[in-house]
Order: structure tokens, then C-alpha cells, then sequence
């Protein structure tokens, strides 16, 4: 599959929950909830893991990835598997993809990631700069504006960076930058 990008974790809020159901302060029927087309989507379209139920500890988890996009139309919103997305993303330019985790035997559900997919082409004119120790490409602006794609190490995705030398200014788009300067 291509490289995800943009990608949002909720681990830390999925710990606070489960501390949360822990000491008693959320209900366990507040968070074993799934509802019936989340656990047929889970059983057709869903991959089991090896994690096990947080809640129920019998059965293993399984992740369900929700697909949203313009270029979907009627597709949007529907469950995919993980060979439909590697398929999606070499046809589309960009689409969301979210993954729950459901279990199937107690109902509980969880968003656990989110990110993008997709063709999406760099800006035009942006130099790279590959960070992954193979080389480094880049072109010396001066005092103007720069604007590089910055690659990060085994293909964790890209973050477009403008540099205003001026003062020093940095802003990104894509990924959120894994550090605070690009050096190089």
C-alpha cells in the first residue's frame, strides 16, 4: 500500500477511556456500543488482530478502515479492506481513511487512526530533500522563499516545508513534521 499521510493516532485517548472505564467513571454500556452495521462491517470487510479485547479479554480485536472522499461519490463512508485501499489508493488522488476497532463479542468500538491515501502530487517546483540517508536534493534559494518536500527515513511519508530565510520562519503541509528544523 502507498504511504499514509497525515496521520492521526488516538492511543492516548483510548488509554484515557479504558482508565476512564477502570475506576468507574464511564459505564461499561457506554463503551461497548458497537452498533449492528459496525459489527457486520467488522465481520465482511474487517482484518483480526492479535490484540486482545480490552474490555472483555475473549475475543480479538478486529479493524475496520471507513473510506471518505470527494472522488468516492456513493462509495464514501463504506468499509474497505486493507487490499481495496492499496487498489483505491493508486486510483484516486486523496481519500480519508479511518480504522476502528471492534470487538465482536462485547460491542466495543474504538477510532484508533486516521489518515490519507491517495495519487496527491507535490507542489510544482517544490525540491526534495530525502532524508532517509540515500541522498540529498535540494537547490539553494538564497534569500527567497523555499519550498522543499522533505522525505522521512523507510518511506514514513513527506511534509512539505517553506523556509522564509528572513526570519527564520517555518511552515509545513502533510505530515506532521517528526522535529522542529530540517537540517540537511
Amino acid at each position: 500500500m502507498r504511504p499514509q499521510r497525515q496521520v492521526v493516532d488516538y492511543s492516548l485517548r483510548r488509554h484515557a477511556l479504558l482508565r476512564d472505564l477502570r475506576v468507574g467513571r464511564v459505564g461499561i454500556h457506554e463503551v461497548c456500543d458497537a452498533s449492528p452495521y459496525l459489527l457486520s462491517a467488522a465481520r465482511f470487510h474487517g482484518e483480526r488482530t492479535d490484540e486482545r479485547c480490552p474490555v472483555c479479554r475473549r475475543e480479538n480485536l478486529t479493524h475496520v478502515h471507513y473510506i471518505y472522499g470527494d472522488e468516492l461519490k456513493q462509495s464514501a463512508g463504506q468499509a474497505r479492506s486493507r487490499a481495496e485501499l492499496a487498489v483505491l489508493a493508486r486510483t484516486v488522488e486523496e481519500i480519508q481513511v479511518y480504522v476502528v476497532e471492534v470487538c465482536r463479542g462485547c460491542g466495543w468500538n474504538h477510532l484508533i487512526e486516521q489518515f490519507l491515501l491517495g495519487r496527491a502530487t507535490r507542489a510544482a517546483g517544490a525540491d526534495v530533500v530525502d532524508l532517509s540517508g540515500e541522498s540529498s536534493v535540494g537547490e539553494d534559494h538564497g534569500d527567497a522563499e523555499a519550498e522543499v518536500e522533505v522525505r522521512a527515513p523507510d518511506g514514513l511519508g513527506a511534509t512539505f516545508v517553506s523556509y522564509l530565510p528572513v526570519d527564520g520562519t517555518l511552515t509545513t503541509q502533510g505530515d506532521p513534521p517528526r522535529s522542529k528544523g530540517v537540517t540537511g
